[in-house]
């Protein structure tokens, strides 16, 4: 995707195992200093992932408060169109990347059993019984081959990493992703069971993740890149303005096949690759953007997950309640901004530590109950002990 970053500049700092590897925070998150009330960094973690994580989450839920004004304004397409064609690409390359070290050792296996496959099932039903109330649909079914709204990124990230050690073996993987994707993309029998479609049309950006390095991260915090990055958006939302009238934004779902939208297969394998590449040229300029440093949403990357997932309930909440019909000073230029700063602001809350807290059992549940004890999981825990360093803040028994 992008050229190694000159010898002579700084590489951020090599993803170590047990970081995250998706949006939901590693065991052992941030912990609180105390008597600070602020949470600390986490051992591993690196801020320039974690920003990115938060930024990423903040547009899809700006994008999903979008969706309902874009009938009714151009504008709002466009930038509906121009976030949707790389938010999740980004996060999708951030967790490939994180995914480099997945084997199928126990511990590696048990994580993504509680971290991935736990939420999904426990998120799914939540969501099936909430859509039976607020949309008065009390026949509505629990369907865990048929992903509703956000659960299809839960069973993507299973499937992905579970193919983890194929991708490592083969010769050319990302070229052979994209054609994994590509004929998908043209592929209407796929059929919609686990989301397929989605999971083998977004498979790219995972495999590049996979094959990313942390050069390839620093070459685009090159300033030229950032500079460049400003024309390349302008640009961008430019054409989606251009385009807003003229195609649907279901192409940036990447969950229907070509024909489905009403294009002929050649045609579909055609905008498939050129999606591709736009979403990697608007993540590279993307990336450029996001801060190395620690900042006061730093903290707030490692609850991704939870501002994800809960975000969804007031997001489809706001279509059952028909919050956007009844009242057109939403769809006025200062009510879109309003829609958005509400938006940023209440997934922004849902990542902070407190709601982390509440909703842990469910993310993040240990189970210790539901898997065999094996002598080497408690070694490998006491060397990586003694091998840590004490984290900054911390106190120790009897200080």
């Amino acid at each position: 995707m992008f050229p190694p970053a000159p010898t002579s500049r700084r590489a951020l700092p090599e993803a170590r195992e047990g970081a995250d590897a998706d949006p939901a925070p590693p065991s052992g998150g941030p912990a609180e200093r105390p008597g600070s009330g602020v949470a600390a960094p986490a051992r591993g973690r690196d801020a320039f992932f974690d920003n990115a994580k938060y930024l990423a989450i903040v547009l899809v839920a700006m994008g999903h408060s979008w969706e309902p004004l874009t009938d009714g304004s151009r504008a709002a397409e466009a930038l509906y169109m121009t976030v949707y064609a790389f938010h999740m690409p980004a996060f999708i390359i951030i967790s490939g990347y994180f995914s480099r070290s997945f084997d199928m050792r126990k511990d590696r296996l048990q994580r993504l059993i509680t971290g991935v496959a736990v939420p999904y099932v426990l998120f799914e039903v939540a969501y099936t019984f909430f859509a039976r109330w607020a949309n008065d649909d009390p026949k509505m079914p629990i369907s865990l081959l048929d992903p509703w709204f956000l659960t299809w990124f839960l069973v993507a990230l299973f499937i992905w990493r579970l193919t983890t050690p194929l991708w490592k073996i083969v010769r050319w993987p990302v070229p052979l992703a994209l054609a994994i994707a590509v004929v998908a993309s043209v592929s209407p029998g796929i059929g919609d069971d686990l989301d397929l479609p989605r999971v083998l049309q977004f498979l790219p950006f995972f495999v590049l993740g996979l094959n990313l390095k942390p050069e390839h991260f620093a070459w685009v915090r090159r300033r030229a890149v950032r500079i460049a990055a400003v024309p390349v958006f302008v640009t961008a939302v430019t054409v989606a303005y251009w385009a807003a009238p003229r195609m649907t934004s279901a192409w940036f779902y990447h969950r229907d096949s070509a024909q489905e939208l009403g294009a002929t297969w050649w045609a579909g394998a055609m905008m498939s690759l050129a999606l591709f590449g736009c979403s990697l040229v608007l993540t590279a300029c993307f990336y450029s953007w996001v801060p190395t440093r620690r900042t006061w949403f730093t903290v707030l990357g490692a609850g991704t997950l939870y501002g994800y997932l809960l975000h969804g309930f007031l997001a489809k909440g706001s279509r059952f309640w028909g919050w956007f019909d009844d009242d057109a000073w939403l769809h006025t230029p200062l009510g879109e901004i309003a829609v958005t700063v509400i938006a940023g602001v209440v997934v922004t809350a849902l990542c902070t530590p407190p709601v982390r807290k509440v909703f842990r059992f469910a993310m993040e549940p240990t189970m210790a109950w539901a898997f065999r004890k094996d002598p080497e999981d408690a070694r490998r825990a006491v060397a990586g002990r003694k091998a840590a360093p004490e984290p900054v803040g911390a106190t120790r028994p009897g200080r």
